[in-house]
C-alpha cells in the first residue's frame, strides 16, 4: 500500500546544515515533510530542535534509526559521520537523504552503493545546487544553440577569508574540495556530459588557518572535447565571473542575478572565407560582416527551479516513485575525482 501524508523526517545533525538550511527549506512544504525525530551530540541543540518543530530528540544516532515513527533519514552531521550515519540508516532500512561530500573519498563513497543495493530502502543525494537557477539557466542557453558548439567553461567560486572553523582541518573532513567540490564537479559533469578523458589538479592552503586546503583548482576534459576549469578559492582577493561559457558561435559570463550573452546573429549569414597563404594586407584588416547581439538578462531559468526544488523532487520520488535526478553513480563520479584530486598531495 502506497504511503501518503507528510513523509516522516528524523534528521541527524543540527549544525550549519541541518538547522539553518535544511529547516528553513522545509517552511511552506509542511504538507510534504514532517520532523518527527532529530539527533544530536549538543543538548541545547535538541531542546531548541524540540520546542520548535515538536519533534522527539535523541542523542545516539542508533536511536533514531530504529524509531518506527522515522521513515525518512536527513543526514546533516559532519562530514566524517556521513558515511557511518548513512550506513545505519540503509541498516534499518531506512530512506536516506545524504548531505554533500556523501563520502571522505571514493572508497568510502563505493560502500555506501555496496549498502544501499543490500537495503530496502533508498538513498537520495543532496546535490542542491544541481537546481541552482544561474546554473539551470545556463544549461538551457547552452542547449539552444545560441552559442555554437560549446569547448570551454570556467567555473568559479572564489573569495578570501582567514577561515578558522572545523572546515579547515584535514581530521574533521574539512577543505574546498570536499565543502564547494561536490557542487561545482556536479556542474563540471553536466555541462561535459561525456566521459573524463584528462584532469589536472591543484590544491592549496592560502589564507586559512587550519591545515586542509583552501584553493582548489582542477581542469576536466571530455571525450567529446568540452574543457571545464573550475578554482574554488579563500585565497583569491580579486573574484572572477562565476561562469564564462565559450562557444564557436558566442560567449557568456555570469554572476549573481544576471547573465551577459554576446553571439552572433543566426539571422545573419557570414561571407564565405578561406585562408590564403600570401602575404596579408599591412593594415591587419579582416573584413567581415559578423552581427553581433549583445544583451543582459536576469537569470530566469524556464524550469523555475531553484536550490530548494530538491525536496520536491524528493517528495516526488519517495512518494509517486518518479525517478530522483541526480543518480548515486553521478554522486560516485563526483567522489571519485575528488579523491583523485586529493591523490599524491598532503591532503589525501
Amino acid at each position: 500500500m502506497a504511503k501518503t501524508g507528510p513523509i516522516r523526517i528524523g534528521i541527524i545533525g543540527l549544525g550549519r546544515a541541518g538547522w539553518s538550511m535544511h529547516g528553513p527549506e522545509l517552511a511552506g512544504r509542511e504538507d510534504k515533510f514532517k520532523f518527527v525525530a532529530a539527533c544530536d551530540i549538543d543538548p541545547a541543540r535538541r531542546a531548541q530542535f524540540a520546542e520548535k518543530y515538536g519533534c522527539v530528540v535523541y542523542r545516539d544516532a542508533r536511536d533514531l534509526v530504529t524509531d518506527p515513527a522515522v521513515e525518512l533519514v536527513d543526514i546533516a552531521s559532519r562530514s566524517p559521520e556521513h558515511v557511518p550515519h548513512a550506513l545505519l540508516g540503509l541498516k534499518a532500512g531506512k530512506d536516506v537523504f545524504l548531505e554533500k561530500p556523501i563520502a571522505l573519498s571514493y572508497a568510502q563513497a563505493l560502500k555506501l552503493k555496496s549498502a544501499s543495493a543490500r537495503s530496502k530502502g533508498h538513498l537520495f543525494i543532496r546535490h542542491n545546487r544541481r537546481f541552482e537557477p544561474g546554473f539551470a539557466h545556463i544549461r538551457e542557453i547552452i542547449a539552444s544553440g545560441i552559442l555554437g558548439r560549446v569547448f570551454e567553461i570556467k567555473l568559479r567560486r572564489n573569495g578570501y577569508g582567514r577561515r578558522d572553523d572545523w572546515q579547515t582541518l584535514i581530521r574533521c573532513g574539512g577543505g574546498q574540495l570536499l565543502n564547494w567540490g561536490p557542487h561545482l564537479i556536479d556542474h563540471a559533469l553536466r555541462f561535459i556530459d561525456a566521459p573524463i578523458v584528462s584532469m589536472w589538479s591543484d590544491l592549496r592552503t592560502v589564507a586559512a588557518v587550519g591545515d586542509a586546503e583552501d584553493h582548489v583548482h582542477i581542469v576536466l576534459k571530455g571525450k567529446n572535447g568540452c574543457v571545464v576549469d573550475l578554482e574554488i578559492s579563500g585565497g583569491a582577493a580579486l573574484e572572477e565571473p562565476e561562469y564564462i561559457v565559450l562557444g564557436t558561435k558566442g560567449a557568456l559570463q555570469s554572476s549573481g542575478d544576471e547573465i551577459k550573452l554576446r553571439y552572433l546573429d543566426p539571422a545573419n549569414t557570414l561571407m564565405l572565407r578561406r585562408a590564403k597563404s600570401c602575404s596579408p594586407d599591412l593594415n591587419f584588416n579582416m573584413p567581415d560582416n559578423l552581427v553581433w547581439i549583445e544583451k543582459t538578462i536576469p537569470v530566469a531559468p524556464s524550469s523555475g527551479v531553484n536550490m530548494n526544488s530538491i525536496w520536491d523532487f524528493l517528495h516526488a520520488s519517495i512518494r509517486n516513485s518518479k525517478p530522483f535526478p541526480i543518480s548515486l553513480d553521478q554522486a560516485l563520479e563526483v567522489m571519485r575525482i575528488v579523491s583523485a584530486a586529493k591523490r599524491g598531495t598532503r591532503y589525501g
